[in-house]
């Protein structure tokens, strides 16, 4: 039964997959559906694409170690989608209509009048390092999932999942992407609705479940944390919050925003988004909790029953709370959560190599028509690449995270992309200079908050708890404002700007 779910799901994938070839014509549908999408493709399309294995395996088992502080990310992420769809998609999807742009790079290079085309170097070369990173640690994820699902060996299980939406984003481009991201976010949110209730249930109702994380730690039902009251997690709330960030300019999410049929789809895209990530993280987190008090005896620590990082708390609740019917349903949620991130993220690093310096930078007078078939090979290529990480990183950290993995990468993109974007969108003095400068200073400092703040003495644990993305995302905010008010000839190269961003209001 459980094999028979996997397969009907496997199998709807590949005929959206064979669908959406069809109507494969050049680059632009492969890369952004022809801009002909409504508010509801590209809202389901742009949260599901958002969450990733991060909801499914990270944030469950976030709820199932730290209880109820893990809402704040919740707040965060609503706070964040809610921003991103309301107070930029407009402004940005009108821009995009008036440079013709069908990628992220293509806008920037339009909008700061880069004629050098260094934007759009610094954009398709961060994006292809850190989208492979974010990918790698998806199709860990799928390997994880099959191995707590199904017992299968982790190898065997992330190339099987893997090979499946290799062939479906390959043939359908972006148009299987937003298809099946409809399909599979419709899937994540019922799931996640449901497995709480089916988790109280079988624990005996509420009660018990209150009862059962107050013996354990009266501190999992408090906001503050394990910690309690103090710097330590103050921070880690900020770092909670700031996890929204993300949502506001990074690429994954904005191409969605692109490929709206029109600006009429802006409100209630919004609405459709705002509501879908309320229910779904909230119910993420609350499958922790449910978990962890249903599954945890006091005898054990949480890694020996619930798994690193409590990241196997969502199969081991699906295996002892859910009818055996709907547990093979539960597993294609999963692979669901993982997949519609995977086939996001790899045309976007495709259209970063392909369109943005293939075309763009070495090869102008090449058609789209003729760089559809390369932009298959392409995408088959970065796979294997993401592939070859995830397996070396399984090998060589066998104590990792799908949380940490995934938020490494998700903050590498966030931090280097979405200041830039915010500013590019507001304010009509950011040069192309103050751009580039954001850009290289986001991507340095990821890895930099990441690897070595940590290790200064005093301020050291801030910044563990911290995490890398808010003090990154603040110093590519800053570069960027500093070095173009420094930059009087790239002030000149604006002509025009700030009538162009008041028309997009």
């Amino acid at each position: 039964m459980q094999l028979l779910g996997i397969a009907v799901y496997l199998g709807i994938l590949l005929l959206i997959g064979v669908a959406a070839s069809r109507k494969m014509n050049d680059l632009r549908d492969y890369y952004a559906g022809g801009k002909r999408f409504g508010f509801w493709a590209a809202a389901f399309s742009s949260r599901a694409t958002g969450e990733s294995a991060w909801l499914l395996m990270g944030l469950t088992g976030m709820g199932a170690a730290v209880g109820a502080q893990a809402l704040w990310v919740v707040l965060g992420e609503v706070l964040g989608v809610a921003a991103a769809w309301i107070l930029l998609c407009r402004r940005f999807k009108n821009l995009t209509n008036r440079y013709d742009s069908i990628t992220i790079p293509d806008y920037l290079e339009s909008r700061l009048r880069d004629g050098g085309h260094r934007i759009r170097l610094v954009a398709a070369f961060t994006l292809v390092v850190f989208v492979t990173i974010y990918v790698s640690a998806q199709i860990d994820a799928i390997g994880t999932a099959f191995e707590g699902f199904l017992g299968w060996n982790y190898f065997v299980g992330a190339i099987v999942g893997f090979a499946v939406v290799l062939v479906y984003i390959v043939s359908g481009g972006f148009v299987a992407v937003v298809w099946s991201d409809v399909f599979q976010g419709t899937l994540m949110l019922v799931g996640l609705i449901a497995l709480p209730l089916f988790g109280m249930a079988a624990a005996g109702g509420l009660d018990p479940v209150l009862q059962g994380l107050q013996e354990q730690d009266p501190q999992l039902l408090s906001l503050w944390g394990p910690e309690g009251q103090s710097w330590t997690s103050g921070f880690t709330i900020l770092s909670f919050l700031a996890i929204g960030l993300g949502f506001m300019g990074s690429p994954q999410i904005f191409v969605r925003f692109l490929s709206l049929r029109s600006v009429d789809e802006v409100r209630p895209g919004a609405i459709v988004a705002v509501l879908w990530t309320l229910l779904a993280t909230t119910g993420a987190v609350l499958v922790g909790m449910v978990g962890r008090a249903f599954l945890m005896k006091p005898d054990q620590g949480l890694t020996e029953q619930l798994g690193q990082g409590g990241q196997q708390v969502l199969p081991m609740l699906v295996a002892g709370s859910v009818p055996a019917w709907a547990v093979g349903l539960y597993i294609a949620i999963v692979l669901a959560a993982i997949m519609s991130t995977v086939d996001s993220l790899l045309v976007l690093a495709s259209s970063a190599f392909v369109r943005d310096y293939f075309q763009k930078v070495r090869h102008p007078e090449m058609s789209d028509q003729q760089l559809l078939g390369r932009s298959r090979i392409v995408t088959f290529g970065l796979a294997a690449a993401a592939l070859a990480i995830a397996f070396s990183v399984a090998t060589l950290i066998p104590g990792r995270t799908v949380f940490w993995f995934a938020i490494f990468g998700w903050s590498g993109i966030s931090a280097t992309f979405c200041p830039t974007m915010i500013l590019s969108l507001f304010w009509s003095r950011l040069t192309a200079r103050g751009a580039l400068a954001a850009m290289l200073a986001g991507f340095v400092s990821v890895p930099a908050f990441k690897f070595l703040a940590p290790q200064l003495p005093i301020v050291g644990d801030s910044f563990a708890a911290l995490s890398e993305l808010p003090p990154a995302f603040v110093v590519s905010g800053l570069v960027a404002v500093i070095v173009s008010l420094c930059d009087p000839a790239g002030q000149r190269a604006l002509a025009g700007v700030r009538e162009e961003l008041a028309d997009a209001r």
